[in-house]
């Protein structure tokens, strides 16, 4: 009887220390979750920037040729940027810099030029 009872005791031991082990793996999961979510965030609450330049065709796509490092810059909203066509203009955008798009914001007739 007192085998049974200690044998008993062993596995109510164990499986408690499984359960707070399963807790904890789950809590980290969690927490390493959050903070991916956070970095997400802050990579998706860029704020928007200046870009002055030239609307120009580049293929089918018009695109901003900026002015000071003449790069040129894909524009997803077309339409917009189609009434601007040939003009220097200053865009409101946020960029991906990875595609060098620009996430336009707003486009207005550059006061420069």
């Amino acid at each position: 009887m007192k085998r049974i009872l200690t044998v008993i005791a062993v596995l109510g031991l164990a499986g408690s220390g499984l359960s707070l082990s399963a807790q904890q793996a789950t809590s980290a999961q969690s927490q390493s979750g959050a903070t991916q979510q956070q970095q997400v965030d802050t990579q998706g609450q860029e704020s928007a920037q200046s870009f002055e330049g030239k609307i120009a065709k580049s293929g089918d796509k018009l695109v901003l040729q900026e002015a000071s490092t003449q790069t040129a810059y894909q524009l997803d909203d077309q339409a917009k940027a189609k009434q601007f066509e040939g003009k220097d203009v200053k865009v409101t955008a946020t960029m991906d810099s990875t595609t060098k798009t620009l996430h336009v914001v707003n486009i207005t007739p550059s006061a420069s030029r």
